[in-house]
């Protein structure tokens, strides 16, 4: 085991892989902003370094200041968490090169993986459909190219960013005559967040599924999946509430169990055929009828890992560091059955009522339900934190485990009920999202278990 970790993140994922590193007796060395310079994952960690100023580009994206970081605290691993640079080949290599390990994927997997329209061709390579697309980038000026295009994938379609991510450059499409515009935007929007214009069409299934599998896989290949994680509750392409197992009447009965093992079989296909070293997550969309197609590969640590950790008794986090460092599946990981059910909501600082926009401002008032039966809570700030308008405004996630599918639900709306948050901007309160995650608790579809991505939608915002 390694006897000095540097973090390259900020907020809840650090603090939570700071709290792996404790019990396992590792040193772990926290980065920060100017911004973050009092910051929870800061404070709590054993050593320190300063990136920069506040702004992620001339901080936590810069990888020479990150290099230096490494030099400078002698880590001998880097954890990347999520977000950020965690899927970045140019980090990987950036470490591996400052002489330490990166706890993650090979460079050549995240570059395979980290491009949509190769990742698409990879898991088609190994036996798993994507929804139908293009194949290869398309031309955002080619307006007649683009019309064929979409005419042989079927309308709706939706234009995806190749190295896209968290919903950016993405836009669906009804009417083909649309269809050149939001191309063009598309480009224009990956080309600033991700320095890379190219976009791809795929056919947009209305009201799908969407459900991950978490898979561990060791230096040598040997590959375990550890169930699905059903993330359709989203907002802006989004998800805020996660469960496992997945509550789809497909799953049900001796022959959904079939299902739910040959979705594991491709997820374990796809990471094989590229490669794959690490945790990571396969991600499929389901349609009306339950048939399952590929969509990306997450090559890192999920934000709603904490639901897969309670249903199957892992640290994930450990199970990362172990096979950094060159350890082979622990046995706990191949044995690991889901017990019970877990739900997780993402609490933030947004406005549901004016487009989940962000609400930065002075925590003055944060109680969260520490302590309560089956509920375990993650967060990387406390009362009278500030909320920049720097980074993504996640406040906390709250995850509750019970017995059954309903048990959850009812500890989960109880500490929600519970939860305390006063927001102040310069302006006055600043909203949170924490009575749209009670209103989709409470939505009778969600109860049953009979939902899809368009629910939040469907509900809109709580009065």
């Amino acid at each position: 085991m390694f006897g000095k970790i540097l973090i390259l993140n900020r907020g809840e994922i650090a603090c939570r892989i700071e709290r792996t590193c404790r019990r396992l007796g590792v040193r772990s060395v926290a980065v920060y902003s100017d911004a973050d310079e009092n910051a929870l994952h800061v404070t709590q960690a054993d050593e320190a370094v300063r990136l920069g100023p506040p702004p992620v580009k001339d901080s936590y994206l810069n990888l020479e200041a990150v290099v230096q970081a490494i030099k400078s605290s002698a880590a001998e691993a880097v954890h990347p968490g999520y977000g950020l640079l965690s899927e970045s080949p140019r980090l990987a290599r950036a470490v591996e090169a400052a002489g330490a390990i990166f706890i993650g994927p090979p460079p050549a997997a995240l570059e395979a993986l980290g491009d949509k329209i190769s990742a698409r061709a990879l898991a088609r390579q190994a036996g798993v459909e994507p929804p139908p697309g293009s194949l290869t980038p398309i031309d955002p000026e080619d307006a007649a190219g683009l019309l064929a295009t979409a005419a042989s994938v079927g309308l709706p379609v939706i234009v995806k960013a190749a190295a896209g991510g968290g919903g950016i450059g993405m836009l669906v499409v009804r009417d083909a005559a649309e269809l050149p515009r939001a191309a063009k935007t598309c480009a224009d929007r990956a080309r600033q967040a991700f320095g890379d214009g190219r976009v791809y069409l795929e056919r947009y299934l209305d009201a799908p599924r969407h459900i991950e599998v978490q898979v561990l896989v060791d230096a040598v290949g040997d590959a375990v999946a550890l169930g699905e994680r059903e993330c359709s509750v989203q907002r802006r392409h989004q998800k805020i509430i996660e469960e496992s197992p997945s509550a789809a009447a497909f799953f049900a009965s001796e022959a959904g169990q079939a299902r739910r093992e040959e979705l594991f079989a491709k997820a374990l296909a796809v990471v094989s055929n590229a490669g794959y070293r690490g945790a990571g997550t396969v991600e499929f969309v389901f349609d009306a009828n339950g048939v399952a197609y590929f969509l990306e590969v997450n090559a890192r640590l999920q934000v709603e890992h904490p639901v897969t950790e309670l249903v199957c008794g892992l640290d994930l986090v450990e199970q990362q560091l172990r096979i950094a460092a060159g350890e082979p599946l622990s046995a706990e990981a191949r044995a690991a059955r889901s017990s019970g059910h877990a739900i997780e909501a993402r609490l933030y600082a947004e406005d549901p009522a004016r487009g989940f926009l962000p609400q930065p401002g002075r925590l003055e008032r944060l109680a969260l339900p520490f302590g309560l039966p089956g509920i375990r809570v993650d967060t990387g700030v406390a009362e009278g934190a500030e909320v920049t308008p720097h980074y993504d405004p996640l406040l906390a996630k709250i995850i509750a485990h019970g017995a059954s599918r309903g048990e959850a639900i009812a500890r989960l709306d109880a500490a929600l009920a519970s939860t305390v948050v006063a927001l102040v901007g310069p302006k006055g309160p600043r909203a949170t999202n924490l009575a749209m995650l009670r209103s989709v608790l409470a939505a009778p579809e969600f109860a049953r278990g009979d939902y899809d991505t368009r629910l939040v939608e469907r509900l809109g915002t709580p009065s």
